[in-house]
């Protein structure tokens, strides 16, 4: 029989975003697997949604996030207190696995789970942490890039979350560096696994390539027929590098006036600012369209643009661009991050994270049809191999192995991780 998994999280937004694209897929996957699934999200009220036979999502009253409008958080009274909802949902489910997606309130959960602290009798799941970001570059894009700060940022990890869970998983080499220095000297052995994201592939295909669609793309882009269409698909927050979109445009429209235009699909804290300076530096060249909640409409528009442009050369891993590689685009991105596990000088156009470079990438697509081709099929071919089929059944497969860890069911892992933590005395110095 499956064992039950339970998913807590704070990344959980209306207008999605690439950890909650995540969890929706797994949802999806444990329908198909037959696996009993259920997810712990913040909203604005407690409530409960089933999701088919084997689902279930429980939204926590939670607090507006400060930081990241739109978003709520779990707060530690959640779990903390009797009777609160974290608890009560615990207590009725009794999973096999929990899971936290977080870093800042809901790590302490995981402590109290392994210490068998917060329920009676001797419950005692399997506790991972899944890391899609890096809490230093969350700090330096939202607090400060202080050399104190990043100091904290050290500190934190690897006394107040490394040591809180079994086991961790990370969604690219990018996201595990932070955890692999929290990982030296400590005396409970701990793996870190390397899983990545996953893509739609048989939703976003060359195959949605239409006419009409393009023809509608032009003239919502007030585009010329035969001008050269540019996306960017994600939330648009400081973290995201946005500028460089907007310096990108302004040496394509000085050197070839009117024949590239870049459509921005998205919204988010940073928009309004973006939209100012786009105005100011290149008017007329950039087209917001808002969040684009129909993924359907989001392949169309994908399938029937030229060129992505990916700014963040700190992208934990990076769905959109996935899902423009699977969509058949022609993808600029930068030559660090997440995005190289899956991208690289064959399928896609890496260079360096400044204007120049990337308008020079741009041009070089555009005069070099034959390669771009090339490029773009291997695109696609590295795209199905991250179907979400197959990265989701990956990660209940993990989840299975790590709960007979835990359990003591097992000595050692079949699937070997990326590395395990180090030991050390008890000030965390290596032995």
């Amino acid at each position: 029989m499956s064992i039950k998994t339970m998913h807590v999280t704070n990344y959980w937004h209306r207008e999605s975003g690439g950890i909650a694209t995540f969890y929706r897929e797994l949802l999806k996957s444990a329908e198909r697997l037959e696996r009993p699934m259920r997810l712990v999200v913040p909203g604005p009220q407690d409530r409960e949604e089933p999701y088919g036979r084997f689902g279930k999502i429980y939204y926590v009253a939670g607090e507006p996030s400060r930081l990241s409008p739109g978003y709520w958080v779990i707060m530690p009274k959640s779990y903390l207190l009797p009777y609160s909802p974290v608890r009560r949902i615990l207590a009725a489910e009794l999973p096999d696995l929990v899971e936290v997606c977080d870093k800042y309130t809901l790590n302490y959960l995981a402590a109290l789970l392994r210490r068998r602290w917060l329920l009676r009798g001797d419950y005692r799941p399997a506790v991972v942490a899944l890391s899609c970001e890096r809490m230093d570059e969350n700090v330096a894009n939202y607090v400060s890039r202080a050399p104190l700060a990043m100091h904290f940022c050290r500190a934190y990890m690897k006394w107040l979350h490394f040591p809180m869970f079994d086991h961790h998983i990370v969604v690219s080499p990018h996201a595990a560096s932070e955890l692999r220095e929290a990982a030296r000297g400590h005396h409970v052995r701990r793996g870190v696994w390397l899983r990545p994201m996953g893509v739609d592939s048989a939703r976003f295909r060359p195959e949605r390539a239409d006419p009409d669609v393009r023809r509608w793309l032009h003239m919502l882009s007030g585009a010329a027929d035969g001008s050269t269409l540019l996306l960017y698909a994600g939330r648009l927050a400081p973290e995201k590098n946005l500028p460089l979109l907007v310096e990108t445009m302004g040496i394509l429209e000085h050197e070839s006036p009117g024949m590239f235009h870049l459509i921005i699909a998205g919204s988010g804290p940073a928009r309004a600012e973006l939209e100012r300076e786009c105005e100011r530096r290149v008017p007329g060249a950039i087209r917001f369209l808002g969040h684009i909640g129909d993924r359907d409409l989001l392949a169309d528009i994908l399938a029937n643009c030229d060129i992505f442009l990916h700014p963040n050369p700190r992208e934990p891993f990076g769905i959109a661009p996935l899902e423009a590689m699977a969509s058949g685009l022609a993808l600029v991105a930068p030559d660090a991050g997440g995005v190289t596990c899956y991208a690289n000088g064959r399928n896609t156009w890496l260079v360096k994270p400044d204007a120049r470079s990337f308008s020079a990438a741009v041009r070089e697509i555009c005069c070099d049809p034959i390669d771009a081709a090339l490029r773009r099929r291997a695109a696609r071919d590295t795209a199905e191999q991250f179907d979400w089929s197959r990265v989701t059944k990956g990660f209940f497969e993990l989840y299975d192995e790590l709960h007979e860890l835990v359990c003591g069911l097992r000595r050692e892992p079949n699937m070997q991780p990326a590395f395990f933590s180090t030991p050390g005395n008890r000030w965390g110095h290596e032995i």
